[in-house]
């Protein structure tokens, strides 16, 4: 069966909010969108997840009822359980009750996304920076780990403890991310300072001058920045790096210009 799996799985998260992540992993849905590979975004950011209410899309069935169903063997169709955003996206979103999230057993989200592997061709999983039990698991799970980090001292000095621990059990499946754009004030560090703290290499950049200043309208409008055509080709730059991105992590492409 494993010959028959055709997903892609890449986690992003952070040890700090407010780094860009889970828009970055909205924007990462948009690119592959574009290449019309099906994506599925799981938000396991189980007790402040924002990815079905950045799409506008309301729900019933969340990532809790799904592995409640698994639980009790009245499990309906995957389908039944998603988010359709566009023909290529869909979601499971997070439990509307963050008092769920402690009651998801990961047997369960380990079948959930076992059966996602069949039916996707990327999974994207957007979590917290929380080092729970679950990130854990996911970390050991799936396929590329991308550490979002910005320029920004206690975000770096975390996670150049997290890649540390990483490292000493032999996890190196990560890739880490600079997001300039979220803030483009914060430029407290040179790229050379920036490797230094982490103690890693920088392996993508997004740059300051992708930093849009009408994004609140966008998100409110339940607008995914890249599937905009327009962005595409203001921020052309910006905009190649993040499907050099997509393809890099995907195994897809070669000589790719987001990386440093």
């Amino acid at each position: 069966m494993a010959s028959l799996r055709k997903s892609k799985s890449i986690l992003i998260t952070s040890t700090k909010g407010g780094v860009g992540k889970s828009i970055f992993t909205l924007n990462l849905a948009g690119i592959f969108s574009t290449i019309e590979k099906k994506v599925l975004i799981i938000d396991l950011d189980l007790t402040s997840g924002i990815i079905a209410m950045a799409l506008n899309k309301p729900y019933n069935k969340s990532i809790y009822e799904m592995s409640e169903d698994i639980k009790n063997n009245v499990f309906d169709e995957f389908e039944n359980y998603v988010l359709k955003y566009n023909n290529y996206i869909d979601c499971i979103a997070c439990p509307k009750d963050p008092r769920d999230a402690s009651k998801i057993d990961l047997r369960y989200v380990d079948m959930i996304i076992n059966q996602a592997y069949f039916k996707y061709d990327v999974i994207l999983i957007d979590t917290n920076h929380n080092l729970s039990p679950i990130n854990l698991f996911l970390m050991d799970k799936i396929d590329e780990i991308l550490f979002v980090v910005n320029n920004d001292p206690l975000n770096l000095k975390s996670n150049r403890s997290l890649i540390s621990i990483l490292n000493n059990i032999g996890i190196n499946n990560y890739h880490v991310l600079l997001n300039n754009s979220n803030n483009p004030y914060k430029d407290y560090f040179s790229m050379y300072d920036i490797k230094n703290i982490l103690q890693a290499n920088v392996d993508y950049t997004l740059s300051n001058t992708f930093y849009i200043e009408n994004i609140d309208k966008l998100i409110m409008a339940g607008d995914i920045v890249t599937l905009s055509n327009d962005i595409a080709r203001i921020y052309n730059k910006d905009y190649t790096s993040l499907m050099n991105i997509a393809m890099d992590l995907t195994n897809q492409g070669s000589d790719i210009d987001g990386k440093k």
